[in-house]
């Protein structure tokens, strides 16, 4: 049984789905408005392996992750560049998937748009409305986080905490500093609005996910999740108007970790300092990053950098290489492996041990392959490529037969290292690796294979 970090409680416990053999998993997608970060990438990263653990031990999982395609920030870059919101959106939105796809994320099972849920967000705030736990201003709808007793539970502070640390504004109409927006009224006829009982406007992002979530996957869903920097207040908004409504919500919310640029400090848009997915995914292997993100607790800051993803992708090079080597040969993973991965897994998504086992059954298949011992070798290397499946990482993969311009070179470089001269063999290694070759240098002289399909360039 899968074993999580529940924010809510602040602890770790038991998943526990509410139905046996299936899992219900919502996860906030993106609010698409900008090309994607290496922090995006993470998250993603991190619930799509998620995803495929719980269904690589036997659960059926429905997953859900959203598009938020209204917000300011759509509607600003989009009168700021003079083009309709819509357009910012299906651009941005297209950027999102073509990079996951790059990464080999898989596509949600749904992935409901908010401006597809307008009106069931109307009826909420409706009901919110009528219910006293919301009012009305002169700019909008806002929900009242008093009337939420335990309001500040993923935040781990009480409201009287989160209060004394707001920053009042006084020219708002707001009863708190803390009350969110449900509704926003429109403020200029050129903008996107939709109709409601308090004039024309657009829903506050907080509303969107309880609708989706509670549609989609029903009450008492088993599990919701994002980046920790959605924790509060994002999460804690939705979960304060199911509880307002009387609907059971989210069983378990767990969140994982920041990715950090240069000197340690989080990478986000905000700050101005993150480096764009769809570059990196440019310039590396796209599953490097993936093994980058296996290598670290999902709950723990990852540093990323050029050190950090030249060794994953060397590692990586390392599995492909094994995955190649033992093509063909019939084997069976062992069970204390795979019993020891699902041990790793099982306690808090535990991705690096999981991920240090597959490297030592990596090595000891190696080891053992070389010493003439097929049958010990097939099984652990067998074990160590069941692993890289459940963790989404494709190995081996591509034709690596040369064509005649690449064996040409080949032969060239070959011929100039025998000769000593480096240089040339050094220029010619960068040619393959322009044309999209993965060099390595063997004492059989140069063996070269592509790099693994993917890559956005």
């Amino acid at each position: 049984m899968l074993r999580l970090h529940d924010t809510a409680l602040g602890k770790i416990v038991a998943l526990e789905p509410r139905r046996p053999g299936q899992v219900s998993m919502y996860v906030c997608g993106p609010t698409v408005y900008d090309e994607p970060h290496l922090g995006h990438g993470r998250f993603a990263l991190v619930w799509d392996v998620m995803r495929r653990y719980l269904e690589w031990s036997g659960l059926a999982v429905r997953f859900v992750s959203n598009v938020t395609d209204i917000d300011d920030k759509i509607i600003e870059r989009a009168q700021r560049e003079g083009r309709s919101a819509e357009d910012v959106a299906n651009q941005y939105e297209k950027a999102w998937y073509e990079a996951l796809d790059a990464l080999g994320v898989r596509r949600p099972d749904d992935d409901p748009h908010a401006t597809a849920y307008v009106t069931q967000m109307v009826d909420l705030v409706g009901e919110l409305m009528q219910r006293g736990t919301a009012y009305e201003t002169t700019d909008g709808v806002y929900f009242a986080v008093s009337e939420v007793d335990d309001y500040g539970l993923l935040a781990r502070q009480s409201l009287e905490s989160l209060q004394s640390g707001a920053r009042v504004e006084v020219t708002e109409e707001k009863r708190s500093a803390l009350d969110f927006v449900l509704w926003k009224k429109a403020k200029h006829d050129d903008e996107p609005q939709w109709p409601s009982p308090w004039g024309a406007g657009r829903p506050g992002w907080h509303t969107e996910c309880v609708v989706m979530a509670l549609d989609l996957l029903g009450e008492d869903f088993d599990l919701h999740g994002a980046g920790i920097d959605l924790a509060f207040p994002h999460h804690e908004n939705e979960r304060a108007q199911a509880v307002a409504l009387g609907r059971p919500f989210a069983r378990r919310w767990a969140h994982s970790g920041f990715v950090l640029g240069p000197g340690g400090v989080k990478m986000s848009k905000s700050l101005g300092n993150y480096t764009s997915l769809t570059d990196l995914l440019a310039r590396t292997d796209p599953s490097a990053y993936r093994l980058l993100v296996l290598q670290s607790h999902y709950r723990a800051p990852l540093e990323v950098g050029p050190v950090a993803m030249e060794r994953a992708e060397r590692s990586l090079e390392g599995l492909d290489e094994l995955a190649r080597r033992t093509a063909g040969m019939e084997a069976s993973p062992g069970a204390a492996a795979l019993e020891e991965f699902q041990s790793h897994m099982d306690e808090d998504l535990g991705t690096a041990p999981a991920t240090a086992l597959m490297f030592d059954l990596r090595a000891r298949a190696n080891a053992a392959l070389d010493g003439g011992d097929l049958r010990t070798g097939g099984s652990l290397a067998a074990a160590a490529l069941e692993i890289s499946r459940a963790f989404g990482l494709e190995l081996g993969a591509g034709n690596d037969r040369m064509d005649d311009q690449t064996a040409r070179l080949v032969a060239e470089r070959d011929s100039a290292r025998a000769s000593g001269d480096y240089a040339r063999s050094d220029t010619i290694r960068d040619e393959l690796a322009a044309n999209g070759w993965i060099v390595k240098d063997t004492p059989d002289g140069t063996r070269v294979h592509h790099r693994r399909p993917g890559s956005l360039g």
